[in-house]
């Protein structure tokens, strides 16, 4: 990491923790250049940074803290590195958004009618309810699915925002990945009818079937926030009774 990137992401970070509030100006570039030990070039940088992400604004009497609804998507990454693991609100809106977006490229893909792309669909379905995957071959097929569908959908919003997210929201999930698994029986009895659904070109259960994965998904994120917190609370009482 660069110097300005590392003033950049410790700035971000004491804005988002809220050591530096909403409407506050930030320190000088002066005075940031002797908290960091960098030169002036460096500070600006960051500063620029900081304005790109939208979490500053920048004039020249000074940077204010701009306040976090008003920042740019990427801020969402940043917003999950807060803490030991991610807030557990924001990943399940975040999982929510991306549940939105499969519905519209749903929608998307199939009044484009492309018959094709439907049926690579249906070949990378099968192997979710066909095939005895553990659960990090049967991630990796699902996260293929999404982005076939995404890609049959041919909406680039759609593609670019549902990316953003997935790039943000995967790394920051790692410290979870020990806990709370999706339910493989109830995927692959989903993904059977799934397969059937996109056969039959029927929308409507096509979508149906979408919703009731993500679903799934988002209870399984939860059950990991669940067997997290259960397992911080033991070692605490371990500790604190030896």
């Amino acid at each position: 990491m660069s110097k300005h990137e590392e003033i950049a992401d410790s700035l971000t970070h004491d804005i988002l923790v809220g050591q530096y509030r909403t409407g506050e100006r930030l320190p000088s570039e002066r005075d940031l250049a002797v908290r960091f030990d960098a030169n002036r070039g460096a500070v600006r940088e960051a500063m620029k940074k900081l304005e790109q992400l939208g979490v500053a604004d920048i004039q020249p009497g000074g940077a204010r803290v701009v306040p976090v609804e008003e920042a740019s998507l990427d801020v969402i990454g940043h917003l999950l590195a807060v803490g030991e693991v991610p807030d557990s609100k924001l990943v399940d809106q975040i999982l929510e958004v991306i549940a939105g977006l499969i519905q519209t490229a749903v929608l998307s893909a199939f009044r484009r009618g492309n018959a094709a792309q439907l049926e690579e669909l249906r070949l990378l379905t099968r192997p979710l309810y066909l095939e005895e995957l553990d659960h990090d071959a049967h991630m990796l097929a699902r996260i293929s699915l999404m982005q076939a569908l995404l890609a049959a959908s041919e909406n680039l919003a759609v593609q670019l925002i549902a990316k953003s997210l997935f790039l943000q929201f995967v790394p920051r999930m790692a410290a979870l990945v020990d806990y709370g698994q999706i339910d493989l029986n109830a995927h692959r009895r989903l993904s059977e009818q799934l397969d059937a659904a996109l056969g039959n070109r029927d929308l409507d259960e096509t979508r149906r079937i979408f919703s009731a994965l993500m679903d799934l998904n988002r209870d399984a994120v939860k059950r990991k926030f669940d067997e997290y917190e259960l397992a911080k609370t033991q070692t605490i009482q371990e500790v604190a009774a030896s």
